[in-house]
C-alpha cells in the first residue's frame, strides 16, 4: 500500500469519527487534506449539519472548496472535535507539531475543543520526540537575539526559509526557529523554558493534548488511547 493509500485510508476512517449537529476543528497537513475530501463527501451524502473552525489559511481555502461551511472560533460556543495531523508523536501520545508552520492557529484551536484526534501514518510514531525538528515560532522584532539565546543553550536553532532562502513567515506574520534535537527527554521542561522567553509567540510542543490518535499502515487502522507518564514538569 502506497503512503497516500494509508493517509487516503486515516483520511476516511476520521472524517467517521465526527457526528451531525457538530463544530470541528479542521487541522493542517497532507493527512488532514485526505480527511477533508472524506468529510465534505459525508457532509453531502448525509445532508449533515457540520461548521468547521480551521487551524490555517491554506486549510480554510480548502475546506471552502470543498463545500464545508467554516465560522470563526470565536463565533462559536466551543468546538467538539478536532482532527489534525502531527509531525511525531510518542508513546504518552504527546506530539511535535508546526511542519506547517500552523502551530500557533493549530494550539489555539485543540486548547479549546473538547476532544483531540491526530491522525498520522506510523512512520511517525516514536518512543521519544525529537526526531522531527521543534518548531518556535517568534516575533520577527529580537528573534536573533532568541536565537543567539537559543544557539548558546545548545538547542541548534534554525531559521526557517523557503526555497529563495526567505525566512518563512506564518499566517500570523512571525517568523518560525526550527530546533535541531534530535531527542527531547523532558519536553515539559522544554516546553516550560521556551514558553519564559519573551519574543516566543508559541512552540511546537503539544502536551497532553490529544485524546486519541489514529495510526495507519499497510496493516490498516490502530487506535491509540492516551495514557499518563511522571515525567519532570
Amino acid at each position: 500500500m502506497s503512503k497516500n493509500d494509508i493517509k487516503q485510508q486515516i483520511g476516511n476512517y476520521a472524517a467517521k469519527l465526527v457526528q451531525n449537529h457538530t463544530t470541528v476543528g479542521l487541522g493542517t497537513g497532507t493527512t488532514v487534506s485526505y480527511f477533508l475530501v472524506a468529510l465534505a463527501q459525508r457532509i453531502k451524502k448525509e445532508h449533515l449539519d457540520i461548521v468547521g473552525v480551521t487551524t490555517s489559511e491554506k486549510t480554510t481555502l480548502s475546506a471552502k472548496e470543498l463545500g464545508i461551511r467554516i465560522v470563526d472560533i470565536d463565533d462559536t460556543d466551543g468546538i467538539d472535535l478536532t482532527i489534525d495531523g502531527a509531525d511525531e508523536v510518542d508513546t504518552y501520545l504527546n506530539g511535535i507539531k508546526g511542519g506547517g508552520a500552523a502551530l500557533l492557529m493549530e494550539k489555539i484551536v485543540a486548547k479549546n475543543s473538547k476532544e483531540n484526534v491526530w491522525i498520522v501514518d506510523e512512520s511517525k510514531v516514536h518512543n521519544i520526540l525529537g526526531s522531527f525538528p521543534l518548531p518556535v515560532e517568534v516575533v520577527p522584532f529580537g528573534s536573533g537575539r532568541l536565537y543567539r539565546e537559543f544557539a548558546l543553550k545548545g538547542l541548534n536553532p534554525r531559521y526557517r526559509v523557503d526555497n529563495l532562502g526567505r525566512r518563512i513567515v506564518t499566517d500570523a506574520q512571525h517568523y518560525i526557529i526550527d530546533l535541531v534535537l534530535d531527542v527531547i527527554n523532558n519536553p515539559y521542561e522544554l516546553a516550560q523554558y521556551l514558553e519564559s522567553r519573551v519574543g516566543v509567540v508559541e512552540h511546537g510542543l503539544f502536551l497532553g493534548i490529544a485524546n486519541r490518535v489514529i495510526v495507519g499502515n499497510d496493516d490498516g487502522i490502530e487506535v491509540l488511547e492516551r495514557r499518563t507518564a511522571n515525567q519532570k514538569l
